[in-house]
């Protein structure tokens, strides 16, 4: 595995390569983590295959400017957009993990000519992580409130500032992988590399999480400007499912998902509005008028809605695995995903 750097417009976006063949594959990550989570693909690279993993602008060693989030996930999408033109890539697959369905279902709107096929593992929803209720991503409130940087744990954000490797809290960096980036017990064998990975975010207002201001819709936050959160915030997705469901050319879809995600589910345990539900929050208005966000529903519809249009996706649940799959039972996955892309 060989690492590269593509500097353009004062960003550096740094990859992981592994492989030389024809058949190129694109790895995006997700957040709290870097391009080194791809290792299970990465070091079991097929012939033929060439992949490249980047970091996200501002995770692990890719460093620039802030992510504009009124772009939604343009900043990102045209950061790897030029990479492939670095590279060279006529066409491309790709695999994408959480975050990285944020940007794959914007990279295949500017690039569905290229993409040969996209592998989304326990993508956040096409309408954006938080703030939405119904399967069509609607809002809960105007302004994206639920979601954005201001709905992340501040002690966790510091716990990574202050470089916090131990198990001394719930909220320790190393404690939140092994409780919700795998299902318990399991541990991967690299969870070193995988801190590190996590570690490597670059903090701040502009960077992760993100700014935020006050508001006076539960849960008391609306999204603010800059950082991927922000980025990922439903206030610029709202019309994805026309847009998506529009494409002439459309790549095929490997829905990968884990049976037991407390991540991205139709329950999960980072919307503020499921926590309200279960009291973690207080002051939350009832399900009336602030519903937790079925992410999972609402990637299925949007999914049906694609292969009505002309368009086809497959779906393969690995029902004792959380948020990882392709960690969890990396194997499995490998055998599911080289034979999609062959």
């Amino acid at each position: 595995m060989n690492t590269l750097f593509v500097t353009k417009n004062n960003t550096t976006i740094h990859a992981y390569k592994a492989g030389d063949g024809d058949n190129k594959v694109l790895l995006i990550h997700g957040n709290g983590s870097d391009g080194s989570f791809w290792k299970p693909l990465l070091d079991h690279c097929p012939e033929g295959v060439e992949m490249v993993a980047p970091d996200i602008r501002n995770y692990g060693k890719s460093k620039g400017k802030a992510i504009d989030a009124s772009r939604s996930m343009g900043d990102v999408v045209d950061d790897f957009l030029g990479l492939i033109e670095e590279l060279g890539w006529e066409n491309y697959h790709i695999a994408c993990h959480s975050l990285g369905g944020s940007v794959t279902w914007e990279m295949i709107l500017k690039d569905s000519t290229r993409i040969k096929s996209a592998t989304v593992v326990n993508p956040a929803s096409p309408f954006g992580f938080g703030g939405t209720h119904g399967v069509d991503g609607a809002l809960n409130f105007p302004d994206g409130e639920g979601s954005g940087g201001g709905v992340v744990n501040p002690d966790f954000v510091a716990r990574i500032k202050a470089d916090d490797r131990t198990t001394d809290s719930d909220n320790s960096p190393l404690n939140v992988m092994n409780s919700y980036y795998w299902e318990p017990p399991f541990v991967p064998k690299d969870i070193d590399v995988y801190l590190n990975g996590l570690m490597a975010i670059t903090i701040g207002e502009e960077h992760y999480p993100g700014d935020f201001t006050p508001s006076d819709n539960y849960p008391f936050t609306k999204p603010g400007k800059y950082g991927p959160l922000n980025a990922a915030s439903p206030l610029t997705k709202q019309n994805i499912l026309a847009e998506l469901t529009a494409l002439k050319s459309k790549p095929k879809v490997l829905w990968v998902r884990g049976g037991k995600d407390k991540i991205v589910s139709d329950t999960s345990l980072f919307d503020a509005a499921f926590l309200g539900t279960l009291g973690a929050i207080p002051g939350y208005p009832g399900e009336d008028v602030c519903p937790p966000q079925p992410m999972v529903s609402q990637t299925r519809h949007v999914l049906d809605a694609y292969q009505e249009n002309g368009g086809s996706y497959k779906e393969e649940v690995f029902e004792n695995c959380g948020h990882s799959p392709y960690i969890e039972e990396e194997q499995r996955f490998r055998d599911l995903f080289y034979d999609w892309i062959s």
